[in-house]
């Protein structure tokens, strides 16, 4: 049964990924928590580009909110001048301290975290299906192979991470989540934040994570 699941929730997340630039490469849940629903979740993403960061968790939030989460963007909480410098541990201490005090229990950080060229064999590729009558009919459809710059595309794969982090007075930032997300060749940097966000959100709603309160799910 279980592996019928799995295979089940592949192929549901095969077609939802299939016309998106976002992959999800793999994810993790804390075996101890089976539900989670918070009352208050800051949104996150760590980067340097002020514009896309904010376009980002705008959209990210906006998400959340329609499906009951009462979700802030993190230009609500953190001073301008604080992703400034470096923080110590005690620092960081006196931050979630300060979340708990306005009323935040969890907190959903989004980064990227590398990125690598690969190459793509489209011609090839888009022949994959095609079934040849005969070796003639395919070498003269494929000998352009024998060009490798006429059919190599060579394009960046961006791998983003995001987790889910529990605010909780007796615990230290306990992980609730964690996943792995790959972006790859996106037409715009709007459609890629629009493509990441769906699976994210997708995976927590199949994670029965960020649930709101009346039991239904995000």
């Amino acid at each position: 049964m279980r592996r019928i699941l799995y295979g089940f929730i592949g192929s549901v997340l095969l077609l939802l990924t299939s016309c998106m630039s976002s992959d999800l490469v793999e994810n993790w849940k804390n075996p101890e928590i089976d539900l989670f629903a918070a009352e208050k979740v800051l949104v996150l993403a760590m980067t340097n580009d002020v514009e896309n960061r904010q376009r980002f968790e705008k959209k990210l939030v906006d998400e959340l909110e329609k499906k009951g989460v009462n979700a802030v963007v993190s230009d609500q909480f953190f001073d301008k001048e604080y992703t400034q410098r470096p923080h110590t541990q005690e620092e960081l201490d006196l931050l979630e301290n300060a979340m708990l005090e306005e009323g935040f229990d969890a907190i959903l950080v989004s980064k990227i975290i590398g990125a690598e060229d690969r190459k793509s064999l489209l011609q090839s590729y888009d022949g994959f299906d095609t079934l040849f009558n005969s070796f003639e009919e395919d070498y003269y459809t494929n000998q352009k192979i024998y060009a490798e710059d006429e059919y190599m595309d060579v394009y960046t794969v961006y791998h983003a991470e995001s987790a889910l982090y529990c605010i909780c007075p007796t615990k230290e930032r306990e992980t609730i989540w964690k996943g792995s997300i790959d972006i790859t060749q996106p037409e715009s940097t709007r459609k890629a934040i629009k493509d990441y966000i769906k699976i994210l959100l997708w995976v927590l709603e199949e994670q029965q994570l960020l649930i709101i309160n009346d039991g239904k799910g995000i």
